[in-house]
């Protein structure tokens, strides 16, 4: 390993002995840092001695890097994987915020985090990614989403429409407050919120899910992520609501809308002795 990139969110004040003695670890390694330059700026401001030898990146050009760390929350988790994850480079998840589901390591163990990838603690997880494809997508947002997309309503009362075809095929013309596409790692986020069913985040399948359907025979499903997706929102209200992995835009109603696979798959680093049910126990008290 030659060179490892940060990616991580402004509050990271209460971490940040943490992270002086990542930093100082990584480089008695010999290890290159890479650091995203909000990150870079927000603890130039309160350690920036810990700074020397670290490359400020723009986020505007591709890193290269064997290993990327978040650090953060699952917010972070997911715009880390926008950033490093066109490249093929492996995430690791050190959580600094709330619930951290898509972490493999607390914060505290941050600092053990060079002596575990020395180890071989790791295994690599490959994660199924979204690609959006539709001349509503301005380039700052991403064509890529880890979690989900979602139609919602922009300011109305009333319902939207989206029609959907799944691998050419007319599926449904959905009813609803919204409607959701999740991959399987976004299963256990607004998809369950909803009603979505649990998907080992492995699987490549995508999780089509109304929001509040008009109808009660309109339920998640669970299609094959070979399957592409196109869907044509409409309603009363001239545009509807588009958010990829929480980063939102309002569109045209008539708006076409091409959902794939993207042609990578995200490298989630998670150690050896964990697994999914472990985390469905520890981070939703699955069936407490």
């Amino acid at each position: 390993m030659t060179a490892i990139a940060i990616f991580g969110s402004r509050r990271q004040q209460p971490f940040v002995s943490y992270i002086q003695t990542f930093i100082a670890a990584i480089h008695g390694k010999g290890i290159h840092i890479v650091m995203h330059h909000k990150l870079y700026d927000h603890l130039a401001g309160i350690v920036p001695a810990a700074l020397d030898g670290v490359e400020r990146h723009s986020g505007d050009s591709t890193v290269s890097a064997d290993l990327a760390v978040s650090l953060g929350g699952d917010g972070t988790f997911l715009r880390t994987a926008q950033w490093v994850g066109p490249q093929g480079i492996p995430v690791v998840g050190v959580n600094t915020g709330h619930l951290g589901y898509l972490s493999a390591l607390p914060v505290d163990r941050l600092p053990e985090l060079p002596d575990l990838i020395a180890a071989d603690a790791f295994a690599i997880e490959r994660r199924p990614m979204l690609c959006i494809d539709s001349p509503a997508m301005p380039p700052q947002v991403g064509r890529y989403a880890l979690n989900e997309i979602a139609l919602s309503k922009e300011e109305s009362a009333s319902m939207i429409y989206a029609e959907v075809c799944v691998g050419g095929t007319p599926l449904a013309d959905y009813k609803a407050d919204g409607l959701i596409i999740a991959t399987s790692t976004g299963s256990t986020a607004y998809n369950l919120s909803v009603g979505g069913p649990i998907v080992q985040p492995t699987v490549p399948v995508w999780i089509l899910s109304p929001v509040a359907a008009h109808s009660l025979s309109m339920r998640p499903m669970v299609v094959d992520a070979a399957s592409d997706i196109t869907v044509v929102p409409s309603g009363r209200a001239p545009h509807v609501r588009l958010a990829v992995d929480g980063r939102s835009m309002i569109i045209d109603c008539g708006t076409e809308i091409k959902i794939s696979r993207a042609p990578f798959d995200l490298a989630v680093l998670q150690l050896k002795d964990h697994t999914f049910a472990d985390t469905l126990r520890r981070k939703l008290h699955w069936a407490e």
